[in-house]
């Protein structure tokens, strides 16, 4: 796929004749759903609660409304001279539950007219007990969400501005990502480039396979818990074995997937200490390099990457937490399975089994919430363009699962698509 690259046009743009004030905007009736709020914005300073503190330093017009069931969403229009002529969707982080009001910002800053949506629930980045009973809910933030939004948004900007967005693109990141491939697949006319980083698309096998498998590995036997104080004796190990693989050491693993660390390395003697792993340790960080599977060995979900266990949001806090149960691996993918999957809240997520429950799972959600469709036909006879990136050291989420989708694509569109 060819890569599109994205930028702001800053432009002096004439107001048409047949646009609207912003406050007229209120209580319009625009794609089927009624405008709850047009406000003319000063310049302020927040907070939001996935991306911390942002500010807007220019104006503009603040449309607010929910689309039936819950889908709260915000369209932050420029003044009509300093509007790009383009509309930018902008993803989620976790699970959402609130707008991207941060990434808006930026946005907007940029000259876009911007739209997000909380997906169609309140609440934090790992909350999801909105889905027990409510599969409509579900369904919303799979996909329908972010469609919607789209649909409203392009409505207010022509209502605004009195013409259509010249272009429209989405970004996201994580959850974001997720959501920019579930657009290009589902939705393929709703935007011209998308640019999905590190996005969650496989989600029910990441969050099973790969958070909570990960938390299993650790958890389910005490002796294989691995504490934070014990991650730089891990990052060092994998860093010396495999930093020299493509010729220059520089404390960084250049392709992780050519490291072939053995964990066994580093166990200790006898006993424990603080500079090696115990036995159990060593499986269980075996284990998370490997990767899920079935009992037959068929495989789930790819491992992670050596390489990428140190940093202020690594290992130390997704794998080991605080405490053994304290982990973000855990509480993410405990939370998925109490409440979106087995749509019980006292459910023990480390009781869950592979071969018992996964297929059950998949049958159930990955048709809608998982965006691992690679047939992109539709998107690319839109004239559409895809940006799909992945950081190796990605604690959260396996960077080969972009890797895979990629090659899926390719498979699914070697006839249609340039490769150069």
């Amino acid at each position: 796929m060819r890569a599109l690259i994205l930028g702001a046009v800053a432009g002096l743009l004439a107001l048409p004749a047949s646009a609207a004030t912003c406050e007229s905007l209120a209580g319009k009736v625009l794609a089927d759903t009624k405008i709850a709020s047009a406000v003319t914005t000063a310049p302020f300073a927040a907070t939001d609660p996935m991306f911390g503190p942002f500010t807007v330093d220019k104006s503009f017009c603040r449309v607010t409304g929910t689309i039936a069931p819950a889908i709260r969403f915000e369209v932050w229009l420029p003044e009509p001279a300093t509007w790009n002529g383009k509309l930018q969707g902008v993803g989620n982080g976790g699970v959402a539950g609130s707008v991207a009001q941060g990434s808006m910002a930026t946005a907007l800053a940029r000259g876009y007219a911007a739209v997000s949506s909380n997906l169609g629930h309140d609440g934090g980045a790992i909350d999801f007990d909105f889905a027990i009973g409510h599969p409509e809910l579900v369904s919303d933030w799979g996909h329908r969400a972010t469609h919607a939004m789209t649909v409203v948004a392009k409505a207010a900007v022509e209502a605004y501005y009195g013409k259509p967005a010249a272009k429209s693109y989405f970004t996201g990141c994580s959850g974001g990502g997720r959501q920019g491939l579930m657009e290009a697949q589902r939705y393929p006319a709703d935007y011209d480039g998308v640019v999905a980083g590190d996005p969650t698309a496989d989600f029910t096998r990441l969050t099973l396979g790969g958070r909570l498998w990960e938390a299993m590995a650790t958890l389910r036997d005490p002796s294989r818990y691995i504490p934070a104080s014990k991650i730089p004796v891990i990052a060092a190990a994998t860093v010396a074995a495999c930093d020299a693989l493509d010729g220059v050491r520089d404390g960084v693993i250049d392709d992780p997937r050519q490291c072939k660390f053995d964990p066994t390395t580093v166990q200790c003697k006898a006993g424990d200490g603080p500079d090696c792993l115990t036995e159990g340790q060593v499986a269980a960080l075996k284990s998370i390099y490997a990767g899920s599977t079935y009992a037959d060995g068929k495989p789930i979900f790819p491992g992670y990457m050596p390489g990428g266990e140190l940093g202020p949001m690594g290992w130390a806090t997704y794998v080991s937490g605080p405490a053994p149960g304290k982990a973000s691996q855990l509480l993410y993918g405990g939370n998925f399975a109490r409440f979106m999957v087995m749509e019980r809240p006292d459910y023990d997520p480390l009781t869950f089994d592979y071969d018992r429950d996964l297929p059950e799972a998949i049958a159930k959600l990955s048709k809608v919430i998982d965006a691992t469709d690679p047939n992109l036909a539709g998107f690319k006879a839109h004239g559409g363009r895809l940006i799909q990136y992945h950081g190796w050291s990605d604690p959260g989420v396996s960077p080969l699962s972009s890797v895979n989708y990629y090659k899926a694509v390719g498979e699914r569109l070697a006839p249609t698509i340039s490769t150069r």
